[in-house]
């Protein structure tokens, strides 16, 4: 399979001077390649270069046909149309100027003429059948212009997409959507990605870390199990060069000892005279030649055994580890911590977007709300969780609740870790806010960190921390779209910590695996009017 893209020696810093990798070299065909990777290894930044947003620090990018980009936040201009959107506004504009016969010799040179049909093919394709291309694009959902830009690029045929995170403002019906696209897709496609279900669909995984790029044929889940493999495999490696190393510094200083051993026999037998002095001579230069030699060889087994032990190294990516656990809540099993009553709820003088709502949750229940975007889920979650009132209806909560969102709301970022938990618990005594964030893996110095410096990951955990670990834990969490900006390791490490939370959860997230991996076992779907369960 001939390469459209070859990467060959590539190297790249931050602005800062931190070095995200060094010697890359990868190559991308006609096929589809998902590329993942913690947060900060550099995903992003590697689509811009191979599209020519950035420079390399150093190395090549050859590219070889033409390559289509989809953006991760798609944010179309006020006075945008659709058409502009889709990035043909101008070969629309020179089909119209043929047609209504104002076209110059250079409009019928450059003339698209089957574009049209196939931009309804591909809006038709992505859900967005009959879309008025003059519609003002700011008047779409975010899923819709993200689906709508997609389209644009499927219209223009080009050789290679790249698309960074293309899921992740969109419902699950519209993720579907764009999995079904790429399933199709002939040309080459690089997703960055921590949409499991997406990743499934792609033909090889690449993961960038401190380490370089690790290539792994098959899809997500035989990426998870090879990589658990090389994983387990490096561990025992550097464990094994860690007992060579040990057991090699042990010989060399018996080696030591040995040597001075000898040395101090020799030194008394020469005290005490009765022997010629060539004799002892000799005697003492043997000693030394056979002394030394045993040091040289214990020294240089120690040496080779270091050096085992730093390669070792290199293959285990050194970095804290993400396992973190939740405080009990002390929550009875027959406890109804959340009850609503034929809620309804709309916002100013609009109608209703909920309307009748009942829903009740007893003891450590996990429940999901579903529903397209618009449908009012994170409405829901907020009546819930007493940030809005209701219109008609009764709330009526017990046990404590606490809510968090993709973007740790609840904390200030201008504000420290630790003076963030001081706000939300201002009777919880210092040390009690120091070991909740060492808990959570923010440890000494780091609970001094502001919050606008931390990555997603990282403020979750510490949102988490902060609502959590007061003196009196909550005993109903809420979540709205938690996983979001999360990168895969991270969402691993939240689903491990709440399925050992003892309390109840209310959810909202697109992302089927982490609904399945924290235990929902009920689903409620709202339509925007009434729900259906």
């Amino acid at each position: 399979m001939s390469s459209i893209i070859t990467l060959a020696g590539l190297s790249c810093r931050t602005p800062d001077g931190r070095l995200l990798f060094d010697g890359l070299d990868l190559a991308f065909a006609r096929e589809r390649t998902g590329l993942v990777g913690r947060n900060g290894a550099g995903k992003t930044t590697l689509l811009n270069l191979i599209a020519g947003l950035a420079a390399p620090a150093a190395g090549t990018i050859s590219v070889k046909g033409r390559v289509g980009v989809l953006r991760q936040s798609v944010a179309p201009d006020p006075e945008a149309t659709v058409a502009d959107l889709l990035g043909v506004s101008a070969d629309l504009e020179r089909l119209d100027r043929i047609e209504r016969g104002e076209g110059e010799a250079a409009d019928l040179a450059d003339a698209d003429w089957l574009l049209p049909a196939r931009l309804d093919a591909a809006l038709a394709q992505v859900g967005l059948a009959g879309l008025d291309v003059a519609r003002a694009a700011a008047s779409l959902s975010g899923g819709e212009a993200t689906r709508a830009a997609l389209a644009g690029l499927l219209a223009r045929e080009p050789d290679m997409l790249l698309l960074d995170e293309p899921t992740n403002n969109l419902d699950r019906d519209a993720r579907r959507i764009v999995a079904e696209v790429l399933a199709g897709w002939r040309g080459g496609a690089v997703v960055v990605s921590h949409d499991r279900d997406l990743l499934r669909r792609m033909d090889r995984i690449v993961e960038l870390s401190a380490l370089g790029a690790g290539v792994y044929g098959g899809n997500y889940d035989l990426y998870v199990e090879r990589r658990a493999q090389e994983r387990a495999a490096a561990r025992r490696d550097l464990d094994e060069a860690e007992r060579a190393v040990a057991q090699a510094s042990r010989e060399a200083q018996r080696a030591r000892e040995k040597k001075a051993r000898r040395d101090g026999a020799g030194r008394r037998s020469a005290a005490k005279g009765g022997e010629p002095r060539i004799l002892l001579g000799a005697r003492a230069q043997r000693a030394e030649e056979s002394g030394g030699k045993e040091n040289r060889l214990a020294e240089r087994r120690r040496t080779e055994a270091a050096e085992a032990r730093a390669a070792a190294e290199s293959r285990v990516e050194r970095a804290s580890s993400l396992v973190f656990d939740l405080p009990p809540t002390g929550l009875p099993p027959g406890r109804t911590l959340l009850a609503l009553e034929e809620v309804s709820f709309g916002y100013g003088a609009g109608p209703d977007l909920v309307a009748g709502l009942s829903l009740r949750l007893t003891g450590p229940e996990r429940v999901a709300l579903a529903g397209p975007n618009g449908a009012g889920k994170t409405t829901v979650l907020k009546l819930a969780a007493g940030r809005l009132a209701p219109r008609r209806g009764r709330i009526v909560r017990a046990g404590g609740v606490a809510m968090l969102d993709q973007h740790a709301a609840i904390l200030r970022p201008q504000d420290s870790l630790i003076d963030n938990f001081r706000r939300l618990h201002p009777a919880a005594a210092d040390n009690l806010g120091r070991a909740a964030l060492a808990r959570f893996l923010f440890r000494a110095e780091a609970g001094d960190r502001r919050v606008g410096e931390l990555s997603g990951g990282e403020r979750l955990r510490a949102a988490l921390a902060c609502v959590l670990c007061g003196p009196a834990p909550p005993q109903l969490l809420i979540l709205d779209e938690p996983t979001n900006h999360l990168d895969l390791e991270s969402i691993e490490a939240v689903e491990s910590a709440l399925r050992g939370y003892d309390g109840a959860l209310l959810a909202v997230s697109h992302d089927a695996d982490f609904l399945e991996a924290v235990g929902v076992g009920h689903t409620v779907t709202l339509t925007g009017v009434r729900p259906a369960c």
